[in-house]
């Protein structure tokens, strides 16, 4: 047989399968359908996002300490405006009240603040993710229920040349249920779990970064050109 032919063949069989095993599951797939959906749009947009806001933190944070120790803190202000990001925008923060000569406590808070504000750009609807895990198992577990009804009410009341029918029918609605709950749930809680990291790897980065320059900023003080 050709193989192209064959490799058609398998894919159509197999696009088959997925569209039976979903018309199998009956109408509890649909809502599994909708957060299955509403997770992928989540997953891709967030991914995205981190990504433009992610930049090298040792190469940035190695020019800015340069500049705060020569003084020149307007050039270190510019070179944050020219990567905007949660480090650099904090950075922004903390430097902006080190050039008008404020007190070490106001340089801290300036910065405490900025972290307070940029967080939720990184974070965004990335608590839904769990939420939608958890539902889906639960929407999955719920058509499990709803074919084992079917399949009881088959042994009950049903004819008996239908009854092994029936019962084969509500077997696959609740295991068809069952797994694509459980599939949406694996890519929903993973996802979250992955994201989360990321995005308390970026808020130590944050904090630590801010730290050091409020350290280099007192040392430096005296340097500091209007």
């Amino acid at each position: 047989m050709d193989p192209v032919l064959a490799s058609e063949a398998a894919k159509t069989a197999y696009e088959f399968s997925i569209g039976k095993s979903f018309e199998d599951g009956g109408a509890v797939m649909y809502v599994i359908l909708v957060f299955a959906i509403l997770t992928i749009l989540i997953v891709v947009e967030r991914f995205m996002k981190i990504r433009s806001l992610s930049i090298d933190k040792k190469e940035f944070t190695d020019q800015v300490y340069r500049l705060v120790v020569a003084g020149d803190i307007r050039q270190a202000i510019s070179l944050c405006d020219s990567r905007p990001a949660p480090l650099t925008n904090t950075v922004k923060a903390g430097l902006i009240q080190a050039m008008n000569k404020r007190p070490d406590e106001e340089v801290q808070v300036a910065m405490d603040a900025a972290v307070l504000r940029e967080m939720p750009k990184l974070e965004g609807y990335t608590s839904f993710l769990a939420v939608f895990g958890n539902v889906s198992v639960l929407a999955g577990l719920l058509g499990t229920i709803f074919g084992m009804i079917l399949s009881f009410g088959a042994v009950s009341s049903a004819a008996n040349d239908k009854k092994a029918q029936m019962l084969s029918e509500g077997i696959s609605h609740a295991l068809n249920c069952t797994a694509f709950g459980l599939s949406v749930a694996l890519l929903a809680i993973v996802s979250y779990g992955w994201f989360q990291h990321r995005i308390q790897k970026v808020e130590n980065e944050v904090v630590e970064t801010s730290m050091t320059l409020l350290n280099l900023v007192v040392a430096n003080r005296d340097k500091i050109r209007d």
